[in-house]
């Protein structure tokens, strides 16, 4: 998949989903913004990462529903964020974001360098990070600790990565899985992990 980044909530997405099978799953954009009270710009966003994730098929102004985007809402919610892990990672920015993840000093990643990264894959990085590491954390792709300000493995990941006997990573006892990332904000940025350099996420998209 090419370089793409959510400009919607994983809820957004799945509303327009659901109301998408309720049009007997193909309808005119346009339509569907009518039925949310919504200007068509309002919804090209969520159309968009549906199509992007290979949910929802757009021609000549109309959706329509793959078979991708039936089974997952044939799904329990588990099937779900697991068949939208699976449809993160073979988009170019979450391929990178995990590989540098992997690849970090203690596997763990600051605010600032995960916006190093998300700028180097031609996001945006200033105004939809939040968007970015939400849908990895409801998908379970990897973990935030907003105290700390660091990405972490995912819980199923993080015992692997260091090889047996690693000591479990992650923000500790006063971690939050359920807190938004906050706006980036560069003078209170998290802590560089160290011997991280731009090369190494550089390096991860090759």
């Amino acid at each position: 998949m090419p370089t793409a980044f959510p400009k919607c909530s994983p809820t957004e997405l799945s509303g327009l989903l659901v109301l998408l099978n309720d049009h007997r799953g193909e309808e005119d954009v346009a339509l569907l913004a009518d039925d949310l009270d919504l200007e068509i710009d309002e919804i090209l966003p969520s159309i968009e990462f549906a199509e992007v994730l290979q949910l929802v098929r757009v021609s000549d102004g109309r959706a329509a529903l793959t078979d991708l985007g039936k089974k997952l809402l044939a799904g329990s919610i588990r099937e779900r964020k697991s068949l939208l892990r699976e449809q993160l990672r073979r988009t170019t920015l979450y391929k990178a974001l995990i590989r540098a993840l992997d690849s970090a000093p203690e596997h763990r990643l600051s605010d600032e360098e995960v916006n190093r990264l998300i700028a180097f894959t031609t996001a945006p990085a200033d105004e939809y990070v939040q968007n970015i590491i939400n849908w990895g954390r409801y998908t379970e792709l990897f973990r935030y600790d907003p105290n700390q300000r660091l990405l972490l493995p995912a819980r199923g990941r993080a015992g692997r990565v260091g090889g047996p006997g690693s000591p479990p990573r992650g923000g500790g006892a006063g971690e939050s899985e359920s807190a938004a990332m906050p706006a980036p904000d560069p003078d209170s940025a998290g802590p560089t992990s160290p011997g991280a350099s731009f090369a190494s996420f550089a390096a991860a998209l090759d």
